[in-house]
C-alpha cells in the first residue's frame, strides 16, 4: 500500500501539450542569452562586438574589403563600418521581407551556409547578427535588462582586434575611442569617423607577414632559442588552409594560439591536438636519427617539447563545426589530419634545412626533459611527506571544521600578527587560515623543483591538497574560496603579486575554475560620534564624512594608534567630533573589526580573479616578475600614472 500511495503522488502533476511552450523570433536568444553568448558578464557583452566585426572580417577573408573600422561612441554605442559589399537590401524570396531585416530578425538567417557568397568565413551558424539585435536596445548595443554592466573595455577590444589584424594580410582595422565626443559625430551617414576634423584617440594595425608578425610581437620580451621562425601555409584544396608559425624562447611555458576561420579558439581543438602529435614525433625522430637523443634517452613527451614554445596555428576550412556559437573550442574531425600532414611535412624540412636552429630545439627539449623527472622528484617527495609521514597539514595552519569542500574557505594571510587576529576572528566551521612568513619564493623563472624547495609553497600546496604539476587534482581541492589577505601596502601588494605569479604558473586550474579571491579589508575606520563607519576608498570616506573638515589644530594623534586624524564638524549645533583610522595593515585590527570587515561573508567584499587575456596576462607576468630590467622600468614609467601610491 505504501508503494502505491507513492506512485499516485508521483503522479499528481499533470503534463500536457499546453505545457510546451515556443518561443518565437528572437525571444529564445533573449530567454537563455548565455546559449548564444557563452555569459552576461563582460566578456558576453564584448561578444557582440566580435559577432558583428566577423561579418566585416569575413568579408576581407574573401579579398571584398580591406579596411574596417571600429569606433567607441558615447551612450554605450558600437559602430562597425567597412568598405565590403555591405549586407543585401532587395527582397528576400523566403521571408518576404529585405535580406537586411531578414538577417537581423531571423535566426540561423544569412550568407555563410553555401553559394558563393563566402568561400570560407567565421559564421556558420547565421544568428551572429541577429543575435546582437536581439540583445541590444539599440541596433543601428547595451540592454540593461540583460547585461548588468555597460562597460566596453579599450584595451580588450583593441588586443582582440590587432590579433585579427595579424591573420588577414593587407587588412587595414582602425579602432577609434570616441565616446567623449557627445556632440561631435553624426549618428545617420555612412562614414569614417577617422576622415573626420577631430583628434579622436585611435590605433591602426596593418600587418604584411601574418603568422610570423604574430609570433614576433608575442615574443619581443624573450629570448630566443633559434634564429629562423618556422612557418607554412598551404592549401589542401580550393577552399582549405592550413598556416602555422613557431618559435621556441628561453621560457618555462608554451603559448598556443589557434584560429579556425579566423575565430580565436580558446579552449583549442582538433587542429591543435594534429600539431601537438606531429610536433612530439617529428622532434623525437629526428633527434634519433641524427643522434641527439642518445639509445638510453627515453623519448620525449609532448610536455618537453611544448616547452618554451609559441605557436599560432590557423585553419580555414569549407564547412567547419564550432562547439558552441561562442566558438572557443573547434570540433571539425578532418583538421586534426590536415594539420598534422601539412605540419609534419614542412616542420620535417625545416629541421633538415636549418640544423644549427634543430640543435637548438632539441636541446631545448632535453633540459625540459631532465627538469620535469628533477620537479616529479622533488614533487612526490613534497607528498610523500605530506601523506605517508604523518605531515598531513602544515604546522601554521588552524584548519577549519567542515569537511565541505564547497563551503570552505581559506585565508592566506601575511605574518603571525595578522595570522593570530584571522584565527581569533573567524568562523571556526568553514573558514581556515594560513599565515605566510614573509615574502615567497619568485617562481616566474624557475622549474617546479626549484619552487617546491620553499617552505612556504611546499606548506600552501600540501594544504590545498590538489597536488601540484601533472598530478593537480581539482577534485581534492580542499576549499573552494582561497582568499589572499595582505596588507594595503607595497609588500603587501608584492606579497600578493608572487601568490598571484605562483597560482598562474603551477596552479592555473584554480584560476580557470574561479578559486582564487583577494580580500578587500577596509581602508579607514571613522568613528562620528557613537557610530562607526568603514570606508574601502578615498571616495567613500569623503561620503561618509559629508559636510565635515579636516581640522589640523585638533589636538595631535593618540600613541595607540598614529593614524589617527582628529576631524571636526561644520554644523556647530550638532557638536559631533569625528575621528579618523588609516588602516595599513590587518594586524593593526583586532578580530571582531576583521571578521566585521573583511571575513564576514556576509559583509566582506572579495573581488574574484580573473583572466580575461591570457597571452596578456603571461605577457604582464613576464615584464613584472621576470628577468628583463628594461622592459620592467619601461612598463612602470608608462604606467606610472595609472598608480594608486600610497606613501
Amino acid at each position: 500500500m505504501a508503494k502505491e500511495k507513492e506512485d499516485k503522488k508521483v503522479k499528481k502533476g499533470a503534463y500536457s501539450a499546453e505545457d510546451i511552450t515556443v518561443l518565437e523570433g528572437l525571444e529564445p536568444v533573449r530567454k537563455r542569452p548565455g546559449m548564444y553568448i557563452g555569459t552576461t558578464g563582460t566578456d558576453g557583452l564584448h561578444h557582440l562586438i566580435w559577432e558583428i566585426f566577423d561579418n566585416s572580417r569575413d568579408e576581407a577573408m574573401g579579398n571584398f574589403a580591406n579596411n574596417i573600422e571600429v569606433a567607441l561612441l558615447p551612450g554605450n554605442r558600437i559602430r562597425v563600418v567597412d568598405n565590403g559589399r555591405g549586407i543585401p537590401v532587395d527582397m528576400h524570396k523566403q521571408s518576404k521581407v529585405s535580406a537586411l531585416e531578414t538577417i537581423m530578425t531571423t535566426l540561423h538567417a544569412g550568407g555563410k551556409f553555401g553559394g558563393d557568397g563566402y568561400k570560407v568565413s567565421g559564421g556558420l551558424h547565421g544568428v551572429g547578427a541577429s543575435v546582437v539585435n536581439a540583445l541590444s536596445v539599440y541596433t543601428r548595443v547595451d540592454d540593461i535588462s540583460i547585461f548588468k554592466e555597460i562597460y566596453f573595455t579599450w584595451e580588450k577590444i583593441v588586443s582582440h582586434l590587432r590579433q585579427q589584424a595579424y591573420l588577414v594580410k593587407g587588412l587595414r582595422i582602425t579602432v577609434l575611442d570616441a565616446r567623449e565626443y557627445k556632440n561631435d559625430i553624426p549618428t545617420e551617414d555612412v562614414f569614417y569617423l577617422n576622415d573626420l576634423q577631430l583628434e579622436i584617440p585611435s590605433t591602426s594595425f596593418y600587418f604584411e607577414g601574418g603568422l610570423v608578425s604574430l609570433i614576433t610581437f608575442y615574443n619581443q620580451l624573450f629570448k630566443s632559442v633559434h634564429k629562423n621562425i618556422f612557418y607554412v601555409e598551404k592549401n589542401t584544396s580550393e577552399y582549405e588552409t592550413v598556416e602555422v608559425a613557431l618559435q621556441y624562447i628561453d621560457d618555462l611555458t608554451s603559448r598556443i594560439i589557434p584560429f579556425a576561420n579566423n575565430i580565436y579558439n580558446s579552449e583549442g581543438g582538433t587542429h591543435v591536438t594534429g600539431f601537438k602529435t606531429a610536433l612530439t614525433r617529428i622532434i623525437n625522430a629526428y633527434g634519433r636519427k641524427n643522434g641527439l637523443i642518445k639509445d638510453s634517452e627515453e623519448n620525449f613527451t609532448g610536455d618537453d617539447v611544448l616547452e618554451g614554445l609559441t605557436v599560432a596555428i590557423s585553419i580555414k576550412l569549407r564547412e567547419i563545426q564550432f562547439e558552441g556559437q561562442t566558438k572557443a573550442k573547434l570540433g571539425s574531425v578532418e583538421a586534426r589530419g590536415m594539420v598534422e600532414s601539412v605540419f609534419s611535412e614542412a616542420f620535417e624540412m625545416f629541421l633538415e634545412e636549418n640544423p644549427e636552429d634543430a640543435r637548438a630545439i632539441i636541446s631545448k627539449a632535453i633540459l625540459a626533459l631532465r627538469a620535469r623527472k628533477a620537479a616529479k622528484a622533488a614533487k612526490d617527495s613534497v607528498l610523500r611527506k605530506g601523506i605517508l609521514e604523518g605531515m598531513t597539514l602544515p604546522g601554521k595552519l588552524a584548519d577549519c571544521q567542515s569537511k565541505s569542500s564547497e563551503e570552505s574557505e581559506i585565508f592566506i594571510v601575511e605574518g603571525d600578527s595578522a595570522g593570530g587576529t584571522a584565527k581569533s576572528g573567524r568562523d571556526r566551521r568553514i573558514q581556515a587560515v594560513l599565515p605566510l612568513r614573509g615574502k615567497i619564493l619568485n617562481i616566474e623563472r624557475a622549474r617546479l623543483d626549484k619552487a617546491l624547495t620553499s617552505e612556504q609553497i611546499k606548506n600552501l600546496v600540501v594544504a590545498l591538497g590538489a597536488a601540484i604539476g601533472d598530478t593537480f587534482d581539482i577534485a581534492k581541492l580542499r576549499y573552494h574560496k582561497v582568499i589572499i589577505a595582505t596588507d594595503a601596502d607595497v609588500d603587501g601588494a608584492h606579497i600578493r603579486t608572487l601568490l598571484l605569479t605562483l597560482f598562474y604558473r603551477f596552479l592555473r586550474p584554480l584560476i580557470d575554475g574561479g578559486f582564487i579571491y583577494i580580500a578587500q579589508p577596509p581602508l579607514y575606520k571613522i568613528k562620528k560620534g557613537r557610530e562607526i563607519f568603514y570606508a574601502y576608498s578615498d571616495e567613500e570616506k569623503t561620503k561618509i564624512l559629508g559636510d565635515t573638515e579636516v581640522d589640523e589644530g585638533l589636538g595631535e594623534p593618540s600613541e595607540e594608534n598614529e593614524d589617527i586624524e582628529p576631524v571636526k564638524v561644520v554644523d556647530k549645533k550638532a557638536k559631533i567630533k569625528a575621528s579618523i583610522q588609516r588602516y595599513k595593515g590587518l594586524g593593526e585590527m583586532n578580530s571582531e573589526e576583521l571578521w566585521e570587515t573583511t571575513m564576514d561573508p556576509e559583509r566582506r567584499i572579495l573581488k574574484q580573479v580573473t583572466i580575461a587575456d591570457g597571452q596578456e596576462a603571461d605577457k604582464v607576468f613576464e615584464i613584472l616578475m621576470g628577468t628583463d630590467v628594461p622592459a620592467r622600468k619601461a612598463f612602470i614609467q608608462s604606467n606610472a600614472r595609472r598608480a594608486n601610491i600610497d606613501i
